[in-house]
């Protein structure tokens, strides 16, 4: 009678180790998706953007990632990208790097504006009260899912992306821990009866 070898189970396969591998892969980018979008902008007490339009391309195009962090609008400077209301006490804001630094008849600071796409300055000085902070870091592609839900919908989705980078990580820590014990331990303890078939050979029931 042939005989035929059996698969190897102790998780040596190329396969398995293939698995793990994307697994772990899978696991860390996931961690760093959550630390960058997530994390890191709500330990700062940043806000978090997503660019519309072409006017900060080819750094920040549509589709960008922006987090902004509060700063002393005193500390800005010429050459600093940064997110300002388009006017005062509106919710919509423009993201563009600081051109140059003047003051307003009154004697108060203000900062002029271009995008690093635009031929021209805009139109309008920035005050200090318009100003939502400076940027921080940001992150291509990342906004292009916020831009497809719209406004209204960011911050849920923020929400559910947080949660499922949690759950996503628990799990799959989980997983990992159940398999390194069974491997350690050779196999399952189990207390389940066995039965015995018609030619005396004992197989867990």
């Amino acid at each position: 009678m042939a005989q035929h070898k059996k698969p190897s189970t102790d998780g040596t396969s190329p396969f398995r180790i293939a698995g793990r591998a994307l697994s772990f892969c899978a696991l860390v980018i996931t961690a760093l998706a959550a630390i960058v979008l997530i994390v890191v902008p709500m330990a700062s007490g940043s806000q978090s953007y997503s660019v519309l339009t072409n006017s900060m391309k080819p750094n920040y195009g549509p589709g960008t990632f922006l987090v902004v962090k509060p700063t002393a609008f005193d500390s800005l400077k010429v050459g600093d990208v940064i997110t300002y209301q388009i006017e005062s006490g509106r919710p919509d804001v423009i993201t563009h790097r600081i051109l140059s630094v003047g003051a307003d008849q009154e004697g108060n600071r203000t900062v002029l504006t271009k995008g690093d796409n635009n031929d021209l300055a805009d139109e309008n000085p920035v005050t200090e009260v318009q100003v939502r902070g400076k940027l921080f870091y940001a992150v291509p592609y990342a906004g292009v899912v916020a831009n497809w839900l719209g406004n209204q919908d960011r911050g849920a989705f923020g929400k559910v992306l947080a949660v499922g980078f949690i759950l996503y990580g628990a799990i799959t820590m989980a997983s990992g821990l159940r398999k390194r014990r069974v491997n350690a331990s050779g196999s399952p303890k189990t207390s389940v009866s066995k039965a015995v078939l018609s030619d005396n050979v004992q197989v867990p029931a």
